[in-house]
């Protein structure tokens, strides 16, 4: 006791005596007490914190989950309007009546034709073939040309429908056209113009060849040039030398392939007489191969140069 009162009386606390000593420890019991208290309460604390911390975890957890739960939802809504309309859009594609579903059907075919045909006489305006769109389809005009000299120039007027026809044309008679339409108008537009171009130019050529023979060479013509329709077979007597006294020879020209303008068959013979002397013959010989391959102008402007070559040697 003494210890105390002594502590507490060295230590300035005012307690003295056994009195002290009482006071004196009822003091230190209280400031013990309030340091446990206060420690206490401090545990107390952290360990409200600490079950807290997994409390918000499972709220923030819980959030995400009821997130997720509704965005699976929304997810499996839209999958079900999906199938939903892919039905009802097989459904209204089977209900279409058959019928109307080829008339779709041929409306896209006859429009791709006539894509087709606008696309050919784009590609090939400068080739002789031109055109253009009306209303019932498309009118093409074919130019015809011969050794770069322009002739002359026809159409066909076509009406895209099913199946394809001509509503007018100014192609020749005697021109197979309804050959031609008949093997590629509905299956090969393109092949049935080409074809058409070909047998056109090929008479436009030939028929060239006729006029010139008797516009620019008639004075070696011993008589009138005799020629169809189609100018595919050709017949005329000439004198290889005009002024001179040359026997003339007949000549008859055969275009068998009437896309053509040089003959297939060609047959020079000699008036008047059975057998040639040697020279004829060779000439003879040599004018068929001229005839089978040049234009027939140009052969008889090859007797004109000789001609001019002879008189001058003569000179």
């Amino acid at each position: 006791m003494f210890l105390y009162g002594g502590y507490a009386k060295h230590a300035g606390l005012g307690f003295e005596g056994e009195d002290g000593a009482n006071s004196c420890l009822d003091w230190v019991s209280k400031r013990r007490g309030g340091v446990l208290a206060h420690l206490e309460r401090l545990e107390t604390q952290v360990n409200r914190s600490r079950k807290k911390e997994p409390q918000g975890a499972q709220a923030v957890e819980s959030s995400l989950g009821t997130k997720i739960r509704k965005l699976r939802n929304l997810r499996d809504k839209l999958r079900s309007e999906l199938k939903q309309r892919q039905a009802r859009v097989a459904v209204r594609a089977t209900s279409v009546e058959p019928d109307q579903t080829l008339a779709i059907s041929e409306q896209k075919v006859l429009e791709g034709k006539r894509e087709t045909v606008k696309a050919i006489l784009q590609a090939y305006r400068f080739t002789g073939l031109s055109g253009k769109l009306t209303s019932r389809g498309v009118c093409v005009c074919i130019h015809t040309a011969f050794e770069g000299a322009l002739l002359d120039s026809y159409f066909v007027d076509l009406v895209i429908q099913k199946p394809l026809r001509i509503h007018h044309h100014s192609i020749p008679a005697f021109i197979p056209l309804k050959e031609i339409s008949a093997k590629y108008l509905q299956t090969n537009i393109q092949h049935f113009l080409f074809s058409l171009c070909e047998y056109l130019n090929a008479y436009a050529g030939r028929k060239y060849q006729a006029d010139q023979l008797q516009s620019d060479f008639a004075a070696f013509l011993a008589g009138p040039l005799q020629r169809n329709s189609l100018c595919n077979v050709l017949s005329f007597t000439y004198k290889v030398e005009p002024r001179g006294q040359s026997f003339p020879f007949c000549a008859r020209l055969l275009y068998k392939d009437l896309t053509v303008t040089l003959p297939t068959d060609v047959t020079i013979t000699h008036q008047g007489m059975d057998t040639l002397p040697t020279s004829w013959e060779e000439q003879r010989a040599s004018h068929e191969n001229l005839f089978c391959t040049k234009a027939l102008h140009q052969v008889f402007a090859s007797f004109t140069q000789r001609e001019k070559l002879d008189t001058s040697l003569a000179h």
